[in-house]
């Protein structure tokens, strides 16, 4: 299976063992993007993961690269030039104190890029999916058209296609949200979102729930998933449900919602005791791409994707390096933890 992603790779600079950023005299340095977070999950699974992006040419442009190659990722699609890599400043949130993302991103490589430098004719040869994010849109109206071109093209070659919406506010409005995502989203298959996403991207929210409090009222995200479908003709809608206790401690579920056979599957719920949150979004889209492609059922292919995403949260870095057996075991039930001899 071929599966293409499209996004910003950025440099992570982050304070060692949960220091604030106002105490931190060392930053550890490591790579991570949205959709490159997605294409090295499905790179551990086997398929076949083509990363696009742009990185200029230069030393940290490389070992941009060079993070993804290590892991599998096909990243001979990338296009080369510009002068930045977009950093983030990521402050580990510990108990009741949230984790900070601080971006320096403006005027990255592909934030600058022009749309017709990706041939998406040759990048999509042979593939059987693609995947993109809300947050490559909201880098500025030339990768809205760069989406939107992908999307034409995938959709004339039958390449079934996700994007979770991942609202960033930082990043650009509301009205600019659903501006460009609703005319992204016509050509969508599969939406991924989370309890936030679909209310700030299109005005949609479950009842009775408060997020902040770590209340969620599943049955009401049956009626979010049904007019998310409803309104873009979407295939399948994943929700992700975090119900947040700490920094440390949440707990970790998810819907999908498959509108052929009007299903509505949620997952077990997981107990998560958190190492690193950040890609957590990003390990259960890579896993539920995979089991989708794989042929799973809509209950196993949910169990499959939160499981994945329930280990990435026990992993340092934007990355998930979870193997498919591994996420089959504790989707099968097995989340002891114990050693393995």
């Amino acid at each position: 299976m071929k599966v293409v992603t499209f996004g910003e790779l950025m440099i992570r600079l982050q304070p060692y063992n949960y220091e604030r950023f106002v105490q931190a005299d060392h930053l550890e340095f490591t790579f991570g993007g949205g959709e490159a977070n997605v294409a090295v999950s499905l790179a551990n699974y086997g398929a076949h993961a083509v990363f696009v992006t742009k990185l200029p040419a230069h030393a940290i442009g490389q070992a941009a690269v060079n993070s993804l190659r290590r892991y599998g990722v096909d990243t001979t699609k990338i296009v080369r030039g510009g002068d930045r890599v977009g950093i983030y400043f990521n402050e580990k949130g510990a108990s009741q104190r949230p984790s900070v993302c601080i971006y320096d991103r403006a005027h990255s490589a592909i934030q600058e890029a022009d749309p017709a430098e990706f041939n998406w004719d040759d990048i999509f040869e042979g593939a059987d999916w693609f995947h993109f994010t809300g947050i490559t849109p909201a880098l500025g109206p030339n990768m809205v058209a760069a989406c939107l071109d992908a999307c034409k093209a995938a959709k004339e070659r039958g390449v079934k296609i996700s994007c979770d919406l991942n609202y960033r506010g930082k990043l650009w409005t509301r009205d600019q949200a659903r501006a460009a995502m609703t005319e992204l989203c016509k050509y969508v298959d599969v939406c991924i979102s989370n309890e936030e996403d679909a209310k700030d991207v299109f005005g949609i929210e479950a009842e009775a729930t408060d997020i902040t409090a770590g209340t969620l009222n599943k049955e009401g995200y049956k009626s979010v998933a049904r007019q998310l479908a409803d309104k873009f003709g979407f295939e399948k809608v994943a929700i992700t449900l975090r119900e947040s206790k700490s920094a440390f401690d949440n707990d970790w579920s998810a819907m999908l919602y498959d509108v052929k056979t009007d299903e509505y599957c949620f997952s077990k719920l997981y107990h998560l005791h958190i190492i690193d949150r950040i890609g957590g979004g990003d390990s259960f889209g890579g896993g539920l791409i995979y089991a989708l492609l794989t042929g799973h059922n809509t209950q196993s292919a949910v169990e499959f994707a939160v499981a994945a995403s329930a280990l990435k949260h026990s992993i340092e870095g934007d990355y998930n390096f979870a193997t498919v057996p591994e996420v089959e075991k504790l989707a099968g039930g097995d989340a002891s933890g114990r050693v393995q001899r």
